[in-house]
């Protein structure tokens, strides 16, 4: 991403930004603009792509559009470690300053829908009117914030891997502490039976020619 201060530059220049990103603009992508700014404010990260980069973590819980805006403002991505992504289904993020240690969650309230209602009556369609709404409805209406105290562990920080074992069941290597321990045995959590697939054949795959 190129560096940029989502602070220093006027809303609606931010949204442009996120919608070139993420392919179009929608009421998901203000919410998540919204969100990434307010949690940033809360734990004092003033300059997230340059001196304060390696300063925050971000935890996103839904796989959804807020989710893209939320990467471009706060510039964390799954590469860089600086996002993690825990599939609760739920329009919410976490944002911590690893210095202070300081958190906050931040969850979309579901009633900012009706509440978008008030400044933009006369639009019918709930999409135009959240687009619009959620621009300039104060984050009272929009969020609900709770300090919070997240969980992890020195493995889930950015840099290289702080540990890597070898699955004693397939050989794999596992990096970031992700492994699972099962009756003695180290195991990679599809050999512990954690897999989001079921393998349908082991025969070796002909790679297609270009």
């Amino acid at each position: 991403m190129a560096k940029f201060n989502p602070f220093e530059i006027p809303f609606e220049e931010l949204l442009e930004v996120c919608r070139e990103r993420h392919g179009h603009l929608c009421a998901g992508q203000v919410l998540g603009a919204r969100l990434a700014l307010l949690g940033l404010k809360l734990i004092g990260i003033k300059d997230p792509y340059g001196v304060d980069r390696k300063k925050f973590l971000v935890w996103v819980e839904i796989d959804r559009c807020a989710t893209d805006a939320i990467q471009t403002v706060a510039g964390v991505s799954l590469g860089k470690r600086t996002m993690k992504f825990v599939d609760y289904g739920i329009m919410a993020a976490t944002f911590l300053n690893l210095e202070t240690g300081k958190a906050f969650r931040i969850v979309a309230k579901e009633s900012a829908k009706e509440e978008a209602k008030k400044y933009f009556p006369e639009i019918a369609s709930p999409a135009q009117r959240e687009l619009l709404a959620y621009k300039i409805m104060p984050d009272e209406e929009l969020f609900r914030v709770e300090e919070v105290e997240v969980i992890f562990s020195e493995c889930d920080l950015p840099g290289k891997p702080r540990r890597k074992v070898v699955c004693e069941e397939c050989g794999e290597t596992i990096r970031d502490g992700k492994e699972v321990v099962k009756e003695g045995r180290t195991l990679c959590k599809v050999c512990a039976g954690q897999a989001y697939f079921k393998v349908l054949s082991r025969r070796p795959v002909h790679f297609p020619s270009c």
